[in-house]
């Protein structure tokens, strides 16, 4: 309901050339009426107060007489349901004897009621915390519902509807013979929040939606409405300060809002002069609520739709980049390869790859990009087809390397890193030469132990020159060379605690024997259990075992 405060506010004039203030979020609606020049200056101020969220009353609950009739029947004590005025939603009750065991004890003194008053007042007590959790079940419940209701996806409708123009000029027209007014207009904050455009209207000239945007600074009105007022005017020279944008004899102007953002003000204008009383500001007001839910659901549906678009492109991306990692292992005698790849999102930087290249050499890689998301896979795919590329025509992982860190550099700004390790086996002799870039963890076991081969370098990206070095080692049968990111090794548990080689190493320890796959596993699995959950960031494993 709408009250009237006991207090006024004196009607100034704006100054031109004087700053505006700038609205702060919509106070309760509020509703300022200047008056005519015959009358005494001042402006009205209604003030609507906000309804207090309320839960339901535990003497509501139909359940509660048959509950206090069944506990008096049971155990011979009445029982009374109380509140206190700090809390009505927690009940509190009074044991009394019952009526009838009353009436007995009259007759008969050694007649008591059938439970004992301590055991009475325990299971009182029970019932109490019974029905407090029943109410904040019924709140929860109340308040999920209204949860699910503003959840429903806003969707196009497949048959065309009215135009946004249409349903809002209807709007406007309803609003204004709601109110007995002859005209309505629509005025909206442009993306500067400078000026207001009239973007429809009703009952006014169509050429108006060609005037230019009115200037938010000296609208006196317009900002008295975007702090949450409802200004009604008379035309009189007194009123000419509010700067009506129309020339009627009577005009009121409403916000227009979501609960977040100002969206701009509506106008309602008549031709007679004449005053608007409290209900038709609160039609008006539904009015301008009815128009920012629609204009607000455009906007939803316009995201919703563009959303839906970048969603299915994303997925679709997301298929390919994991299509594009090898699955199959390479066809050599004695040699065993897995790998495998986790991005932290639906698309990432980190990657995995193998392929064979002319006598009898496997080439291996693994790397990360420093970017995550749709950065990073596009960096992690010129990685690897830089690296296919160059791999063809060069035998030193030092040289392909340079040359994919030259690519990457000259084919971005400077702000594409990477962390990558190439290598070359010779499946005939078992000889493996590699060269790594960045943090990539380098592990070879074998029966007596394990040994870290990781030695610390540059990340490739970070200038035209790469500081990369060649190593090789030599891979026995049984033996077996693991590679992985760096986000592997430093991946941390809820203590802080770092997994490490060691942690990586033990968990193959003692179980070489088995396939390129399982080993894998055993290694993904132990990282797993370090760190209690899929470690959020891309990572990338490599294994290969030479039988």
């Amino acid at each position: 309901m709408v009250t009237i405060l006991p207090h006024f506010l004196r009607c100034k004039r704006s100054t031109p050339g004087t700053a505006t203030r700038q609205p702060p979020p919509l106070a309760p609606s509020q509703n300022i009426v200047a008056k005519s020049a015959s009358e005494k200056k001042h402006l009205r101020l209604y003030t609507e107060q906000p309804p207090k969220p309320t839960r339901a009353s535990i003497e509501a609950f139909a359940c509660l007489p048959d509950l206090l009739r069944a506990f008096e029947t049971a155990t011979g004590w009445g029982l009374t349901c109380n509140r206190t005025n700090t809390d009505r939603n927690r009940p509190t009750f009074t044991l009394n004897v019952s009526t009838a065991a009353a009436t007995k004890a009259t007759s008969d003194s050694s007649l008591s009621p059938a439970t004992e008053r301590n055991a009475a007042k325990t299971l009182a007590g029970s019932i109490t915390n019974l029905l407090e959790e029943f109410v904040e079940t019924r709140h929860a419940l109340w308040q999920r519902e209204a949860e699910l209701a503003a959840g429903v996806p806003v969707t196009p409708h497949r048959e065309n509807e009215k135009h946004l123009a249409a349903r809002l000029q209807a709007v406007l027209k309803a609003g204004a013979e709601a109110v007995d007014a002859n005209a309505a207009a629509l005025y909206l904050l442009d993306e500067a929040t400078t000026n207001l455009k009239l973007r429809n209207a009703y009952g006014l000239p169509f050429e108006r939606l060609l005037s230019p945007p009115r200037p938010l600074a000296g609208a006196l009105a317009d900002l008295e409405a975007m702090l949450g007022h409802v200004v009604v005017l008379d035309h009189n020279d007194d009123t000419c300060s509010w700067n009506m944008p129309e020339d009627f004899a009577a005009a009121a102007c409403i916000p227009v809002s979501t609960p977040t953002t100002l969206l701009g003000t509506l106008w309602v204008f008549s031709n007679e002069k004449r005053d608007f009383d409290s209900r038709q500001t609160n039609i008006l007001e539904v009015v301008a609520g009815r128009i920012a839910s629609d204009l607000e659901r455009e906007m939803l549906l316009r995201v919703g739709v563009d959303g839906a678009k970048v969603h299915k492109q994303l997925a679709a991306a997301e298929r390919r980049q994991q299509n594009e990692l090898p699955t199959v292992a390479p066809l050599f005698n004695g040699w065993d390869v897995a790998g495998a790849t986790a991005q932290a999102d639906n698309l990432g930087g980190a990657l995995h790859d193998w392929f064979s290249l002319p006598d009898g050499l496997l080439a291996l890689a693994v790397g990360r990009a420093d970017e995550e998301g749709v950065g990073g896979a596009l960096t992690a795919t010129a990685l690897k087809t830089a690296i296919r590329a160059h791999a063809c025509y060069g035998r030193e992982p030092e040289s392909v390397l340079k040359h994919v860190n030259m690519t990457l550099w000259t084919g971005s700004a400077g702000d594409r890193h990477a962390a990558m390790l190439f290598g070359l086996v010779d499946t005939e002799s078992g000889r493996v030469s590699y060269s790594a870039a960045g943090g990539c963890s380098i592990i070879r076991l074998n029966g007596d132990g394990w040994e870290s081969l990781t030695q610390p370098s540059p990340g490739l990206g970070r200038g035209p020159e790469a500081d990369v070095q060649s190593s090789e080692c030599q891979l026995e049968p049984g033996e077996v060379l693991l590679v992985c990111t760096d986000t592997v090794g430093d991946a941390v548990d809820s203590h802080g605690r770092r997994f490490g080689e060691a942690q990586l190493a033990s968990a193959l320890q003692g179980r070489l024997q088995l396939s390129a796959d399982e080993l894998l596993a055993l290694a993904r699995g132990a990282l797993e259990g370090h760190t209690g959950r899929a470690d959020g960031r891309d990572q990338s494993f490599l294994l290969i075992k030479r039988g």
